[in-house]
């Protein structure tokens, strides 16, 4: 008489079989959450870099809108109230004359702009408008990864200029500011910002 097994189990074959499906299926999910995780860190970092670009412009455009235009006074004399500078100059490509953002919270003051050697734009604040001739400005960094800082102002004739005043003309400042940024990773931003004289 043979015996019959009703219970049958899995085969050797089997099991090693599935072993090897459910393998390629935990190295296909660890591949892919690894492919999220790394998207989702550059998402951050682009994310982190725009962030700190629309800061940037948001501070400048604060800054030239409340633009003065009175010249700076010192002890050696005075300043326009608004200086664009030629790129290959030394110092701030851009000083100017501005009131205060808010009545007792902030004065009126001196301010630049200038990119320095480790491709950041630079804030400089000196401590109000007129000042000793050896007053020293505090400069904060305000835009890290610049390759390029460039500005062209707009005179009365409604012409681009590279640096202000151009002509004796050219006096307290100009009626435009287009300001152009190149990132260290190849984006170029370009805006214009209207002033009021």
């Amino acid at each position: 008489m043979t015996s019959v097994r009703t219970g049958r189990g899995f085969t050797l074959i089997e099991l090693l079989t599935a072993l090897v499906i459910l393998s390629l299926l935990a190295l296909m999910s660890y591949r892919g959450l690894g492919a999220v995780l790394d998207a989702r860190a550059h998402v951050g970092r682009e994310a982190e870099t725009w962030r700190r670009v629309a800061a940037f412009y948001a501070r400048f455009e604060q800054d030239v809108k409340l633009a003065a235009p009175r010249p700076a006074r010192s002890t050696s004399g005075s300043a326009p109230a608004w200086v664009g500078r030629p790129e290959t100059a030394p110092g701030p490509r851009l000083e100017f004359s501005r009131f205060a953002f808010a009545e007792g919270a902030d004065r009126a003051r001196r301010v630049a702009y200038g990119l320095n050697g480790h491709q950041e734009i630079e804030l400089w604040l000196w401590p109000g408008v007129d000042m000793p001739a050896d007053a020293v400005p505090a400069r904060y960094a305000v835009l890290s990864g610049v390759a390029k800082f460039d500005l062209e102002y707009l005179d009365a004739d409604l012409a681009w200029i590279g640096m202000w005043p151009a002509r004796p003309r050219d006096v307290g400042i100009p009626r435009a500011v287009r300001l152009r940024v190149v990132l260290a990773s190849g984006e170029e931003l370009v805006r214009v910002f209207a002033l009021t004289s």
